[in-house]
């Protein structure tokens, strides 16, 4: 069946994180869509077909895109290809985890990789979004992270900085200290699980002392009872022992009586 489970120890990583990681990273505006041609299944549940033409792209479940580079590649990614390189991306539209998607007129920032084909895929880093909206917040944090040049649009945010290398030479890598951080963390969990069952086994120990304990005082209860009961029959042993002479005396009187009357 479908759905989706991430790893037990999947945690969210932030975009800045995950671009550190990201193979290649582009700049580009949206030219064209185009429906994928494989599987009889490649369409919504909605509808009574698969997409007929290309401007009906983005409604089928799987597509590709044609997309122009809007400044040089980022320093720093495995790509590099000027601006105005036209490009196709594939591997687009609604899965069990996630979806990639894009409209055609609009630019994004996206998160590539290539497969063993050399084909250009959505880079889904850590299980999450490989395409961002091009909008002011994004624009910041991509030109703060990585240096995108010959831009033919957007020049005065995505522009070379004076002070970014030394901002890049100063700046620890995100995903270099968050990845310290979950070691830390799972450090830290196992050192709770062994602490729990540290205090599991300490309880299992009290139980046994105190059921020690109880036996101890019920063993020393009955020692006390056999002690009385002990002294009681001692008491009656000493009483009894005084009358035997006596009851000897009169066996002594009784036969010698009868003695004398034979």
């Amino acid at each position: 069946g479908g759905g989706c489970q991430l790893p037990a120890e999947w945690r969210p990583l932030s975009e800045g994180c995950r671009a550190e990681l990201a193979a290649i990273i582009v700049y580009a505006r949206v030219l064209a869509l185009h429906p994928d041609p494989y599987g009889a299944y490649n369409y919504l549940p909605w509808q009574r077909g698969p997409p007929a033409g290309p401007q009906q792209g983005a409604g089928g479940l799987f597509y590709s895109a044609e997309i122009e580079l809007l400044c040089d590649q980022a320093w720093g990614s495995m790509l590099e290809v000027p601006a105005g390189s036209r490009l196709n991306l594939t591997g687009l539209g609604y899965f069990s985890c996630h979806s990639h998607t894009v409209m055609q007129g609009y630019a994004y920032f996206f998160f590539l990789r290539m497969d063993e084909n050399y084909i250009l895929l959505p880079h889904g880093v850590n299980f999450q979004e490989a395409i961002f909206p091009d909008t002011q917040e994004n624009r910041r944090m991509f030109a703060s992270l990585f240096q995108f040049s010959n831009c033919s649009q957007a020049q005065h945010v995505l522009s070379f900085s004076s002070d970014w290398e030394i901002q890049e030479d100063n700046r620890l890598m995100c995903s270099s200290v968050q990845k310290a951080l979950f070691e830390e963390e799972d450090r830290v969990k196992k050192l709770q699980q062994k602490v729990a069952t540290l205090e599991k086994r300490n309880k299992q120990l009290r139980d046994r002392v105190k059921k020690v304990k109880r036996s101890l005082r019920q063993a020393r209860k009955n020692t006390r009872h056999m002690e009385q009961m002990n002294r009681k029959l001692s008491e009656k042993l000493s009483s009894a022992g005084g009358q035997i002479p006596y009851i000897n005396s009169l066996k002594q009187e009784n036969s010698h009586a009868t003695y004398l009357k034979v």
